[in-house]
């Protein structure tokens, strides 16, 4: 049995949606080791996620260089260098590495650290410095967060895996509100989140449905609706956005109770889904942060494979079609489910523990 008395650092440098299903990891160590320090290592694009987290002492990131431009490339270059010198000052005794399988690079970033122990998946021989390599899942269809809690094991960590934890910047929030039409503001009914942007073709839903479907929840719920997208236009080679899409959309229920959420920041996304009460949206980084926000979802799966990235710890409908494509799935289909989720979260509520 360990002593409750130990340091952690857990590495999850990659995309957002990734970080945020590591968060239950991190509520899991803490609950285990009330007293442990417990840091996370991520990069300066994802790091707004994680911001606020109440089972984390430290957050390092870093910028990657594909991140950064021209002089600042050396730059961070440079920041990275005082970051490995001051982490290997905390002289970790446990360095864990949550990927999707065995990460070379993650592992070589790990060594340099020089922690005592580091953990990480392996798919055959566990090489060097791997000191508790745990064998990845491979076949078996596992979602990612019990994947990654795998690791686990070694830690003497055995409670139930928690939910998702993001944390919004209330006073962010504040400021976005402050700024929702009279239109908006002066309507009542619950407040659904539309989430345009996509990073896959084949998980993109077409304005005219997100129009369709607004009308229709709106005729028979009395929705209001705060519409988010990637800014940007969508003919930029490097950072292609939905501007234009969103204004499309925009115009077409300009008849409805709706408020533009445009989110330059990711820490402005988090806080503005923290407004709505569900969302619908396609799988993504923005889905995983609604969730690790509490909010019950309706989302649209193209070709992810649904067991490994469904959400995780909220009330959800879930659709996916044989073609894996996103435009495949039918207003009414997005309506039912909508329904669907409303009325279980209603029994939900009708048949808790105080009933």
């Amino acid at each position: 049995m360990m002593e409750n008395r130990q340091s952690f650092l857990i590495i999850r440098r990659d995309n957002i949606g990734d970080l945020v299903l590591t968060t239950p990891m991190l509520e899991a160590i803490r609950k285990r080791y009330p007293e442990a320090y417990i840091a996370v290592l991520v990069n300066s694009y994802n790091a707004p996620a994680i911001a606020g987290n109440p089972f984390v002492d430290d957050v390092f990131s870093y910028t990657k260089g594909k991140h950064a431009a021209g002089a600042s490339i050396l730059h961070a270059h440079w920041q990275r260098l005082k970051l490995i010198w001051r982490l290997r000052q905390c002289r970790f005794d446990f360095v864990i590495l949550p990927n999707g399988g065995f990460a070379a690079r993650a592992l070589s970033f790990a060594r340099l650290l020089k922690p005592r122990r580091i953990v990480g998946f392996v798919s055959g021989e566990a090489p060097s410095g791997l000191s508790l390599p745990i064998a990845h899942a491979g076949g078996e269809h596992l979602h990612e967060t019990e994947d990654i809690c795998r690791l686990l094991a070694p830690l003497d960590v055995t409670e139930p895996i928690p939910g998702l934890t993001v944390v919004a910047d209330k006073a962010l929030a504040a400021r976005i509100s402050a700024g929702f039409p009279a239109t908006f503001t002066q309507a009542s009914g619950p407040v659904v989140a539309l989430h345009l942007s996509a990073r896959k073709e084949k998980q993109r839903w077409p304005v005219e449905r997100f129009a369709e479907l607004a009308h229709r929840l709106h005729a028979a719920y009395g929705v209001r609706f705060l519409v988010f997208w990637s800014p940007g236009d969508e003919n930029n080679p490097f950072h292609p956005g939905d501007d234009g899409k969103a204004a499309r959309l925009l115009i077409e229920i300009a008849d409805l109770p709706v408020a533009p959420v445009r989110t330059e920041a990711l820490a402005e996304l988090i806080a503005g889904l923290s407004l709505a009460d569900h969302a619908v949206l396609s799988d993504g980084g923005a889905m995983h942060l609604a969730a690790g926000l509490g909010k019950p979802l309706v989302c649209f799966f193209g070709n992810s494979p649904a067991y490994r990235w469904h959400p995780w710890g909220v009330p959800y409908r879930l659709l996916q079609k044989p073609s894996e494509d996103v435009g495949d799935i039918s207003v009414d289909e997005a309506c039912q489910a909508y329904g669907e989720l409303v009325a279980a979260i209603a029994l939900a509520e009708d048949t808790g523990p105080e009933n």
